[in-house]
Parts: C-alpha cells; structure tokens; sequence
C-alpha cells in the first residue's frame, strides 16, 4: 500500500497567515487613513523640533501621500482587505460537501493573491525611493507596510504548489509592468521639474519700498507661513536687499503678507532700525528660529524642516542653484 505524501506545513497554513498579516495591513492603513482625514500626528514616529525630516507627519503631509483626491493609505487599507478576503474566502467552504467548489475558489484567489501582492510590492518599492530620494524622510509606518507587502508576496510564492511556473512568470511580469506604468502616471506631475525659479531683481529698487513681489502664493507658500507666524520665527529684512526679495519671491505675495517681517531700513515707513539693532542683525535677510540665527536666503523646505512644519510640502518656487525636489 502506498504511503500518502504529506503536505508541507507551509501548504497549510499559509493562508491564514496571509490573513493575519493582511489584517495588520489593514489595521495600520485604516489608522493612517484616518490620520489624513483628521489631520492628527501620527503616533509613535520619531520627531523632533529642529529638524521634521523624520517625522511620519512630513510623508502623510507630502503630494504623494494623496491620488485621485483621497488619501493614499485608503487605497492601501482596501488592497490589504483584498487580500484578506482572498485568502480567508476558500477556509469558509466545507471542502467535505463543496470540495469541487472550494477547489476551484482555491485555485482562482491563489492566481488573484499572487497579481495583488505582486502589485502592492512593486508599489511599495516604489514609494521606498520616493521617501529615500524625494520626501527624504523616514516613515515607519510605510517601512512597515513595505516590508509585509514583500512578505505577503513570498508568503504566496511558497504556500502554493505552483504547476505552471511558465505562467506565473508571464503573469508576475505583466503585473510588473502594469504597475509601474500605473504609477509612473499617476505621479507624473509630481516627479517632472514643474517648480519655478526665483531670480534677482535687474532693476532699482523704489525709495521706501523695494520691488514689488510678483509671484503667486500657493497652498503650501501660505500654510508655512502661517505656521512660522505661530512657531515664534522671526525675519528681518531691508527693502533696499535683492535678496531679500528673493526671499518674499519663494513665498509670494499673499504668503510674504503673514510673514512676522520686520523692516530694517529707516528711511521705509514702516521700518524699525532699533529693533533690527537690538536683534544683532548684520545681514539681510536673516531668520531667527528657536533662539537660532539663520543669514541670506532660505529655501521653504528648510524653514520648513528648522520649525517641524507638518503640513503641505509641495511649494511652488526654488532658488537657481539649488536641486530642484
């Protein structure tokens, strides 16, 4: 009498624990989608007050924390659920009266559960180089994500006995392939060097006055600003300065207007020399953040980093010179 093969454990249970890692995806992607909605902080993500770049807040905040107008972890939340349901929904059918049934089911989520985690780890690798090279931050919450994402996909690899490994191939490149360009478009925008440059003035300034500021302020332009107003920064400037305007150019106009700006220059009508004095000014502009002095012109995403700003990153203008995000 033949002696029946046993089946590999990893056969058995892998379902179920592609279900619970699902369900944790679902969990940790459901508590950042209501984050985003809340505008809250996230829990438990190291920041500090000099610098945000590490905190989970800056990646939430940034544009590629939202497509189509919702946020991102909502589509993660709803492809963690996809894949729970794939692979819990054959263990609901009585494979002793519905064998055929439960067979077949098996058969179809296997091929469902390989294309969805094949696609959520090319997504998540993706997002991996958005936050290393674009965000420059680092979010836990995501590592997380990523490294189950990799993991539900292996899970899948070696809890299946794969037939056609042909096929699987084909398909796993086809997904590949889909994904990328998927995402590459859906973030098209964002990765193209659509920033304006900010340039010197080439004129004379007007007595008392300066240069008119001619750029348009943002979302982002004017939620900073109003965020270093609140935080206590200080910025000193001269009218007379074309760097100065340089600097009220990468806010622009509505944003430059909630600025706790002070005027140096004494012959400007609104301008107060004794306080630049007190100050210790010796350059324009300067910045005082957090009982620290910050000389010439800074870009939005360092103001932004020096006060722990949280909110919308995608700023409008750079300054000529730097590397353009």
């Amino acid at each position: 009498m033949a002696r029946r093969r046993s089946t590999p454990w990893i056969h058995r249970w892998s379902r179920p624990i592609i279900g619970g890692l699902a369900l944790v995806g679902t969990i940790l992607t459901g508590y950042l989608t209501a984050i985003k909605f809340s505008g809250a902080q996230v829990a438990g993500c190291a920041s500090d007050a000099a610098s945000a770049a590490s905190s989970c807040d800056v990646v939430l905040s940034s544009p590629y924390a939202v497509v189509f107008g919702l946020p991102l972890a909502l589509f993660g939340c709803l492809a963690y659920l996809s894949m729970g349901t794939f692979a819990m929904a054959p263990l609901a059918i009585n494979g002793e009266t519905k064998k055929e049934l439960r067979s077949n089911l098996e058969q179809l989520t296997w091929l469902l559960l390989f294309m969805g985690a094949t696609a959520m780890t090319v997504f998540s690798g993706y997002l991996m180089y958005v936050l290393a090279f674009q965000i420059k931050a680092a979010c836990y919450y995501c590592i997380g994500s990523a490294i189950m994402s990799l993991s539900l996909l292996v899970l899948t690899l070696v809890g299946n006995a794969w037939e056609d490994l042909g096929r699987l191939v084909f398909t796993g490149l086809v997904v590949v392939m889909v994904t990328l360009i998927g995402t590459l478009g859906v973030y098209a925008n964002l990765t193209s060097p659509t920033k304006i440059a900010v340039t010197m003035p080439t004129t004379q300034p007007v007595r008392g006055e300066g240069w008119p500021v001619t750029t348009t302020s943002g979302p982002a332009e004017i939620s900073l600003a109003e965020h270093l107003n609140k935080s206590g920064a200080k910025l000193y400037v001269a009218y007379w300065c074309p760097h100065c305007f340089q600097q009220k150019q990468l806010f622009g106009k509505a944003a430059f207007e909630k600025l706790p700006a002070i005027e140096c220059a004494g012959d400007a009508p609104n301008g107060q020399p004794q306080v630049c004095i007190d100050a210790q000014v010796k350059a324009f502009p300067t910045w005082q953040i957090q009982g620290q002095t910050y000389a010439g012109t800074q870009s939005l995403e360092k103001l932004a980093d020096l006060t722990g700003y949280r909110g919308d990153r995608n700023f409008k203008y750079y300054i000529p010179g730097t590397t353009k995000p």
